[in-house]
């Protein structure tokens, strides 16, 4: 199927703060996180993207027509809802050294699939909605431009944390110990028989080169993706992602 590039939104100021802001609206990049999309475009900027699809809120739209203008054909760009933060109810807009001190703190920390925010939505919704989005997408875009169509998903800490889990085989109450970065990349690749992870919490790596797939000698089209993992573990990523 297709390879989905999952990027966290750049820096606000709530992040420095330690504020869980959740969907308050107006959230803006702060100055470092402006920097960091710009250099998120610039990364992906020899990476042709057939869509990408972000978060409604701000600071995802702001990362995404970062990307977006760094593309030099041009994209599809799409809003999707389910991908929105989580919705952490009364949780929203407290310090996050304050909610440490609630009794619900170890539960989101060591059994999140059991926690319901006072308010909100559970972690187990949050994580369904995000998974069934990015999968709807990958069928959609890999039935319009094929398997080896590339495309972006821009979200939340969470959001990405939840989708990687189920990419892994994880239990959700296992995914805290996945970090995601502000404007980080982790890259997924889906086919029919189970998805791969081709790298996580990317910062530094050189997309173009991980993402311009080999051509078969003397044709001048692409190679079929892989459906199985290669025992031995085989050329590596760059295998996986042809």
């Amino acid at each position: 199927m297709t390879t989905v590039l999952l990027i966290r939104h750049g820096r606000t100021s709530a992040n420095t703060a330690g504020v869980l802001v959740g969907r308050t609206s107006g959230i803006e990049l702060d100055e470092t996180g402006v920097q960091q999309v710009a250099e998120l475009g610039n990364r992906l900027s020899g990476v042709p993207l057939q869509a990408i699809v972000t978060s409604p809120l701000r600071r995802c739209r702001q990362t995404a027509h970062a990307v977006l203008s760094a593309q030099s054909d041009g994209c599809l760009m799409a809003v999707e809802q389910a991908l929105v933060e989580c919705a952490y109810g009364d949780w929203t807009g407290r310090p996050l050294r304050e909610l440490s001190k609630d009794k619900l703190w170890s539960a989101v920390q060591h059994q999140p699939s059991a926690v319901r925010f006072p308010g909100g939505e559970s972690m187990a919704e949050m994580s369904a909605r995000a998974i069934g989005a990015i999968r709807g997408w990958d069928a959609r875009l890999e039935a319009e431009y094929g398997p080896q169509a590339v495309w972006a998903a821009i979200s939340h800490g969470d959001i990405v944390k939840a989708i990687l889990a189920d990419a892994l085989g994880m239990h959700l109450d296992s995914f805290q110990r996945i970090v995601v970065d502000p404007a980080s990349i982790s890259i997924v690749h889906y086919t029919s028989a189970r998805p791969y992870l081709i790298t996580a919490n990317s910062t530094t790596l050189d997309l173009g080169a991980l993402l311009s797939p080999p051509r078969k000698k003397g044709r001048g089209r692409r190679s079929k993706p892989p459906e199985d993992a290669a025992v031995g573990g085989g050329l590596g990523a760059s295998e996986v992602a042809e």
